[in-house]
């Protein structure tokens, strides 16, 4: 399976903490950071995993703290979003399974054994049905099925663990309505509105994966920090 990350942004919620620093280079332990951790577990658990990772901000600093793995840069990450980012990684998208990620993602390791390296047949994606208040990106849920993944959702069903699981034909899809939406100005956009996109378009089929019963974190502010530190030691205590 191909694993995406997207790690160009700046991590501006987190400012003045990542003003020179980039946030998926937060150190989680004496061993790992973010990245490391993520890209190290993926790797145990899909020794043949292909990573590829999508920088911008501090690109140098990054590419040299994790080897192994295959680097595009985004050279204009100061004013385009993570449509753009994905956009440059277009050539690793024609795979059998692809898997994206937001780069400031913390699991648990069982969600990456369980489920984030299992094949797909429906292109889906991980929300949280546990979070139904104060989410960041939000879905609506029937029938398994998304209705819409939005900011402004007032009620909702849980909140996107920003990532999304893809067979080579939904990948070849999205990459096609990504074209239009970069072709037409939209490089300001998230990604996963060209999904958003289909839906509304095309009544487009995308499964929603609930992961309320493992631990994950997106790093957006300090709690996060503490949370994501506190997934790392759950996880090694369990292993010792």
């Amino acid at each position: 399976m191909t694993y995406i990350f997207l790690v160009a942004g700046k991590g501006t919620r987190l400012h003045p903490l990542t003003l020179n620093y980039p946030k998926t280079l937060f150190r989680l332990d004496n061993n790992d950071t973010i990245l490391q951790r993520m890209v190290k577990s993926i790797r145990a658990a899909d020794p043949g995993a292909e990573i590829v990772v999508v920088t911008g901000f501090k690109h140098r600093t990054i590419e040299q703290s994790v080897s192994g793995v295959t680097y595009v840069y985004n050279p204009f990450y100061e004013v385009t979003n993570s449509i753009a980012s994905l956009w440059f990684a277009r050539q690793y998208m024609d795979r059998d399974q692809i898997t994206i990620l937001n780069g400031d993602i913390v699991t648990s390791i069982a969600l990456i054994k369980d489920i984030l390296c299992v094949p797909v047949e429906e292109p889906s994606v991980l929300y949280d049905s546990s979070m139904r208040q104060n989410g960041d990106y939000n879905v609506q849920i029937r029938d398994g099925q998304i209705i819409v993944m939005s900011k402004e959702i007032s009620e909702y069903d849980g909140e996107y663990a920003g990532i999304t699981k893809l067979p080579r034909r939904a990948s070849r899809e999205l990459l096609a309505e990504m074209d239009e939406m970069i072709e037409d100005g939209q490089y300001m956009q998230w990604y996963e509105n060209s999904l958003v996109q289909m839906i509304f378009k095309q009544n487009y089929i995308v499964k929603g994966i609930d992961v309320s019963a493992y631990k994950w974190t997106e790093v957006d502010s300090v709690d996060d920090m503490a949370l994501a530190k506190e997934i790392c030691q759950i996880d090694r205590a369990s292993q010792s």
